[in-house]
């Protein structure tokens, strides 16, 4: 009975361990399917001019999209400077000073707003942004993308500075540190590494949204100086692009397309690269 049980331990151990298997080069697999599509459809159109022109009149074949790529920039710009600080000093009350109540109305309310639909995110930000100044613009794109990265910033937060020793704590405030100055001395170098790369993460999350910024950026075929203009954005064009029954144009969407993937992927690469650096990938 005993070799039986043992025999089937062992088969069952196989079977679970190739299912596994398979399921992780599966995963792999759609990734490298999605890069080489990217690549096969749009990296016949990445040159200098894709990086550097405007994108060309209706019927003209080139061009490029080198003012969504600044929109872009601009409204990630925006975006940290609006959600990054909400979201940090949250999670730090979160960690350090929330109590059972109060923290769990916080996380709970956290967790429901990274859940809400970007769409709807859009749609509010058009409600307070641009309905009462009556006009399209960069910073009502910056305040949407704002709110969408305050969640995921916050959670980011909170678990790693969880993640910190309650020694090094305890070692600050017993030499005579207050909270404040042992959080902002001790606890927050720390916990540094896994902090900038949950707020890397929450900006690579939102760089590929297109809902909320046709209700606030809207989009802009030229230069979109200062912050109070229309202003393009790469998910924007590519949402245009690919839509529109040019060819060139879906070449350009495909390549606009692989850009922002390489972008999300380098920002996860960074990620991990400060995680490993800062030995959060073994104590996480």
């Amino acid at each position: 009975m005993s070799r039986i049980r043992l025999i089937w331990r062992k088969s069952l151990n196989v079977v679970m361990l190739t299912l596994t298997g398979v399921c992780a080069f599966a995963v792999v697999s759609v990734l490298f399917l999605i890069l080489g599509y990217f690549v096969i459809h749009g990296g016949s159109s990445l040159n200098w001019d894709f990086f550097t022109k405007l994108p060309k009149p209706v019927g003209e074949t080139g061009g490029g999209m080198a003012n969504a790529i600044l929109g872009s920039l601009k409204l990630l710009l925006l975006a940290g400077l609006m959600g990054l600080p909400v979201g940090l000093m949250a999670g730090v009350y979160l960690a350090e000073f929330g109590g059972k109540t109060f923290s769990f109305v916080i996380r709970y309310t956290t967790d429901l707003l990274n859940g809400v639909p970007s769409i709807v995110i859009g749609l509010f930000a058009y409600s307070i942004a641009v309905l009462p100044v009556k006009h399209f613009s960069t910073v009502a794109g910056g305040v949407a993308l704002g709110i969408m990265v305050i969640p995921i910033t916050v959670r980011a937060t909170e678990e790693f500075l969880r993640a910190v020793p309650g020694a090094l704590r305890e070692g600050a405030m017993a030499l005579g540190a207050s909270k404040w100055r042992t959080i902002a001395t001790v606890v927050l170098p720390a916990a540094s590494g896994g902090i900038i790369t949950g707020m890397l993460l929450s900006l690579a999350r939102v760089a590929g949204e297109t809902a909320p910024l046709l209700f606030t950026a809207f989009g802009n075929r030229f230069w979109s100086p200062g912050w109070s203009q229309p202003t393009a954005a790469l998910p924007e064009m590519i949402y245009r692009y690919a839509i529109s029954p040019y060819e060139d144009w879906n070449r350009q969407a495909w390549a606009a397309g692989l850009v922002l993937l390489g972008l999300v992927l380098l920002a996860n690469l960074v990620c991990r690269f400060v995680l490993h650096r800062r030995g959060f990938s073994r104590s996480v």
